[in-house]
């Protein structure tokens, strides 16, 4: 058995790798819910036991000293696996809880996740989410996330994926401005009309069409330049202008189903896929982890179901 003196310089221990983490003695002893105070005794105490300066103190930041360094470094690794070890334990409960942090795009999440998050949080009281909204793809071990749902043609191989739905492209404009400036017939009638399109890093907008259906000999493709009054990296904004009769766009048809099955939006070249523009298929990730919380099991498995049908437009 260790010297029980040691023993009692665990949490010591672990609270030094939390000011590690944390930058300062404010953040760290928010992070534990202690005070600032007990926080600052702690360290010392550990210091004293250790008969080495562990941190150094400035006005303005807090830093480890070699000594620090080395002890928390070599320690990291046992507090995460007791981090694990009673998570496992945890997940023997009769129910599962604890709080999922899931990253997801704004456009996708405002119309089609967060409404089916109530039926799921009823179902699993025991169970918190914390969702953060961003189209960034963030680091998610990184930044602390469990899940985070992609919409992608390709998933990160880094990560755990899991598909969820294909993701279709759809051309639509509102009847206001169809009424106005006519129906077009064929990709290259674009070219004459207001096009509101997704910036991406190419100077010259372009809009890429392809013949609905498998490709064969009579398989057509168009790569069309489009310009119009308006550009919006988010596929809400393009909603809301095309709406607004400000002209054609190209949206995701998780953002367009209910715009098209209201008549606010009308679709227009139906067989024409637009490419390129939105990726492909929604998939939700986790980073590779030695345990899953049963939260978040639980929680990929409900969005493998309600998103398994897609969205029809």
């Amino acid at each position: 058995m260790k010297d029980k003196n040691i023993a009692a310089l665990w949490s010591h221990i672990h609270w030094l790798s939390v000011l590690a983490q944390c930058g300062s003695f404010t953040a760290a002893a928010a992070y534990l819910n202690v005070s600032k105070a007990a926080m600052s005794q702690r360290i010392a105490e550990l210091e004293q036991a250790a008969g080495i300066p562990l941190v150094r103190r400035t006005t303005r930041s807090v830093r480890l000293t070699e000594a620090g360094q080395q002890l928390t470094e070599n320690t990291r690794h046992a507090f995460e696996q007791i981090a694990d070890s009673f998570d496992v334990v945890r997940d023997q409960a009769a129910s599962p809880q604890g709080t999922v942090h899931v990253s997801a795009p704004v456009a996708l999440a405002r119309q089609q996740l967060v409404p089916r998050l109530p039926s799921f949080l009823r179902e699993n009281p025991n169970i918190r989410i914390e969702l953060d909204l961003s189209d960034q793809l963030s680091s998610l071990s990184g930044e602390g996330f469990d899940l985070a749902i992609r919409h992608t043609s390709v998933p990160p191989a880094t990560h755990v994926a899991w598909s969820l739905c294909e993701v279709r492209s759809v051309l639509v404009a509102s009847p206001a401005y169809l009424d106005r400036c006519g129906m077009p017939e064929h990709p290259l009638d674009l070219t004459s009309h207001a096009c509101l399109h997704y910036p991406r890093r190419q100077r010259n907008a372009v809009w890429t069409l392809e013949t609905v259906g498998k490709k064969t000999a009579a398989h057509k493709r168009h790569v069309v330049p489009v310009r119009g009054p308006f550009a919006v990296n988010n596929s809400e904004g393009l909603r809301e202008a095309a709406q607004a009769g400000l002209g054609i766009t190209i949206l995701p048809d998780f953002s367009a189903q209910q715009a098209l099955r209201k008549g606010d939006l009308l679709r227009v070249l139906p067989d024409w896929n637009p490419t390129g523009v939105f990726g492909n298929a929604l998939y939700v990730i986790r980073p590779y982890t030695s345990h899953v919380p049963r939260a978040v099991q639980v929680l990929v498995k409900y969005l493998r179901d309600v998103f398994k049908d897609g969205f029809p437009v």
